[in-house]
């Protein structure tokens, strides 16, 4: 599983706009991470991600969660198992939706 997880991390983060991404588990550590991202943030996302899923309990489609800040991105989303935390920077390119 971990290759796996490596290999998406990977991908994502090799994306122009991303500057890291990190995978938690259901207890918040940190499983990997890529990029300029602190594994610390692994538990915020996890616990943001967990509250956010109590505004719909009967949902059966996971939220996805968007932080905006000035230029900057999060966006977190939990399939139940893992939550997933990616930090992005807007470019030009992202701001325009080329």
């Amino acid at each position: 599983m971990e290759t796996q997880l490596e290999k998406v991390l990977m991908d994502t983060a090799a994306r122009p706009d991303t500057v890291g991404a990190l995978v938690a588990n259901r207890q918040g550590l940190c499983l990997v991470a890529k990029g300029d991202i602190d594994p610390n943030v692994s538990g915020i996302g996890m616990a943001i991600a967990q509250q956010v899923a109590k505004l719909e309990p009967n949902s059966t489609v996971p939220a996805t969660i968007c932080l905006y800040s000035g230029n900057k991105r999060c966006v977190i989303k939990n399939d139940g198992r893992i939550t997933a935390v990616i930090f992005k920077q807007l470019t030009a390119n992202s701001a325009t939706g080329n």
